[in-house]
């Protein structure tokens, strides 16, 4: 379903899971007895954790390509003194030392470069890495980058963090500009073309309604065609998506060749008639800066097959 750009932007209202609050006596990673006697200013992470927002971080490493290019575009790539492997833009990233995956990662690597702040996705297997730099000293902050709206409330933190909310709010603005300028191009129609975006084939896996791909197709001017199902990625049955038979396919070139020869997928009126899309996983692929980006280039690979736009 599409989202007005009412519910896109951020409120002091609607904000869940990241928020910064000023809490009491609560012991918090990196803050001192002083401090939290005090009533020092936290954040609030994903995991529940309380983050002390002093001092400002100056030693950042983010383990999520959504807040490494963040961190960048609000001008706080000089403080990123690691990265995981995944985190690719901006090219100056690259430049990053890094220190290995994001998912359970390498906490001794990451200690080597005495941070004092990392920044990672609150999976349940990154649990146990937060609580041992916690326990080193050092602050973590655990968010999910799963929607559109999660990126005004994760900017929010780090601009409390880094002491720069004007930077963040700034980056998240001129991001969902970005978005707004391509939804503005959709067709108002009810009907428009139904999209599976298959992730993999087998087993059968698609984007749901609970994935932000699912957003960015609304935007492109397209319906998802499994936005009913609330989770991110379901897996369900070669027969459900046969019986849906959605106008367009969107899915990796080699997925696409093990379609044309087999006539399971061939009784998809979408593999038939070729109506195929192929986008670049490097700007569709995360919830970030580059949504704006994101939203154009499947407008623009969905154009030429579905009248997505007038």
């Amino acid at each position: 379903m599409p989202e007005s750009r009412a519910s896109l932007m951020w409120s002091w209202r609607s904000i869940v899971g990241v928020a910064i609050v000023v809490l009491g006596a609560l012991a918090c990673g990196g803050s001192s007895q002083a401090e939290r006697a005090q009533g020092a200013p936290v954040v609030v992470d994903d995991f529940g954790d309380s983050v002390a927002v002093h001092p400002v971080a100056q030693r950042i490493i983010s383990l999520n390509p959504v807040t490494t290019e963040l961190l960048f575009t609000m001008g706080a790539g000089a403080r990123v003194v690691g990265r995981s492997k995944w985190d690719g833009w901006p090219l100056a990233a690259l430049e990053v030392p890094d220190v290995g995956d994001a998912m359970q990662p390498n906490v001794e690597a990451i200690l080597a470069r005495r941070p004092d702040l990392v920044v990672l996705y609150a999976s349940p297997s990154n649990r146990t890495a937060a609580t041992r730099l916690q326990e080193a000293g050092v602050r973590t902050l655990a968010v999910r980058t799963d929607a559109v709206t999660d990126l005004r409330r994760i900017a929010t933190a780090l601009g409390a963090l880094l002491d720069d909310s004007l930077a963040a709010s700034g980056a998240v603005d001129s991001t969902l500009r970005a978005v707004d300028s391509v939804r503005a191009l959709a067709p108002t129609s009810d009907r428009r073309p139904s999209v599976a975006w298959i992730v993999w084939d087998d087993p059968l896996i698609v984007i749901g309604g609970g994935s932000y791909r699912s957003e960015l197709l609304a935007v492109a001017g397209v319906a998802n065609a499994f936005a009913d199902m609330a989770a991110p990625s379901p897996q369900l049955s070669v027969e459900e998506l046969v019986r849906r038979d959605p106008d367009v396919l969107i899915v990796g070139e080699r997925m696409a060749a093990r379609f044309a020869s087999d006539a399971r997928w061939r009784q998809l009126r979408a593999v038939r008639d070729r109506r195929l899309v192929f986008p670049d996983t490097g700007i569709v692929g995360r919830p970030g800066v580059r949504m704006g980006e994101a939203a154009r280039h499947l407008r623009e690979l969905l154009r030429p097959i579905v009248p997505v736009a007038p």
